[in-house]
């Protein structure tokens, strides 16, 4: 399973990494430390295990609407570990679908489902599976938004994506791709946080060339043990990454939101000492400029880590929120409600 410590790896000369001739007798010694390398390096880095939200039964909903419909959607649930698929929802009103990264699940946005139904906003998220092929998933999420939409009398959709699940909404929302959302009334709004839009740095090796002929393709099977089939795709060289595409015409804004997560720490020791780090993409990976300067995207810096940005148990995502609520993704709190929504968020987060 893939930590949130990255490695340092030695940067690659140019033309790629370098190869050795071998002698009679020898053995491939080079090649296979560059293979221990990238197992190191792929395995610690480039995806955080996130604490999965409690379910937990708010006392004060807020103004979430009343919910006048159950319907099902394939590929959608409540945001909850639950085994219910139904949705309940006020065909009325606009829809958040929440996107998670990898070693997520439905459950993994709860607490900030809840947020959105304290200011009146009704949510679902995405099931899917994050070793699939994002462009497997990201069909899967086109496909959910025309099925809801078909139950929204005006649908509003806004598609929140964070980490790896950042390029899967984006791919989803895309004008070129294979099977895009068809219908052309849906109002949608894109917002990720935190997404590798120029690929994944630990991932970089998988695509190296002279190293998956170095290691008789061994290479490509351990990326794949360790990724899914989604290995090559999430590396800077792969069609997916370099060929973002162009958003559809019914997404009407894209907000990214890029965290600069140097020196983020998520758990200390007792004499201050990080032990855990909450750096796992860099500005680098984060800013690709055929997405950061496409039309209708907002771009977005915020100093947090990786985990911090969107809240864990302990950490809450006061940061996301301010954004959120300054850009209009969720709605300004009223100021009788502020007590209130603190307290909420203190039971969410267990603050």
């Amino acid at each position: 399973m893939m930590g949130t410590c990255a490695i340092k790896v030695r940067p690659q000369t140019a033309g790629g990494p370098r190869t050795s001739r071998r002698r009679p007798g020898e053995t491939g010694i080079a090649p296979m430390a560059a293979f221990v390398a990238l197992l190191l390096a792929f395995t610690l880095g480039g995806c955080a295990t996130i604490q999965r939200d409690a379910a937990i039964d708010v006392p004060d909903p807020g103004r979430l609407p009343s919910a006048q419909k159950a319907v099902s959607v394939a590929g959608l649930r409540p945001c909850n570990d639950g085994a219910a698929n139904t949705l309940h929802i006020d065909p009325s009103q606009p829809v958040n679908i929440l996107v998670h990264g990898c070693n997520g699940s439905t459950g993994r946005f709860h607490a900030l489902a809840e947020v959105l139904a304290f200011h009146g906003q009704q949510s679902a998220c995405l099931a899917y599976n994050d070793r699939d092929s994002l462009m497997v998933s990201s069909g899967q999420l086109a496909r959910a938004v025309d099925s809801l939409a078909h139950y929204l009398d005006a649908p509003q959709i806004t598609v929140i994506g964070h980490s790896m699940g950042g390029l899967v909404a984006r791919k989803a929302l895309v004008a070129d791709r294979p099977e895009p959302v068809r219908n052309t009334q849906i109002d949608l709004r894109l917002v990720t946080v935190s997404a590798p839009f120029s690929g994944i740095a630990a991932a970089r090796m998988c695509a190296a060339p002279a190293l998956r002929v170095a290691t008789l393709g061994l290479n490509d099977l351990l990326c794949w043990l360790v990724s899914g089939d989604n290995w090559y795709e999430i590396t800077s060289a792969s069609d997916f990454i370099q060929k973002p595409g162009s958003l559809a015409a019914q997404v009407s804004r894209h907000l990214k939101v890029v965290t600069d997560e140097r020196g983020a720490c998520r758990r200390r020791s007792d004499t201050g000492r990080c032990i855990e780090s909450d750096t796992i993409f860099s500005l680098a990976e984060q800013r690709h400029p055929p997405v950061t300067r496409a039309a209708l995207t907002t771009d977005v810096e915020v100093v947090a880590g990786h985990v911090e940005i969107v809240g864990e148990s302990g950490v809450t995502p006061h940061k996301l929120i301010d954004v959120f609520q300054r850009e209009g993704i969720v709605r300004a709190t009223p100021p009788e409600r502020q007590s209130a929504f603190q307290a909420l968020l203190a039971q969410l987060y267990g603050q």
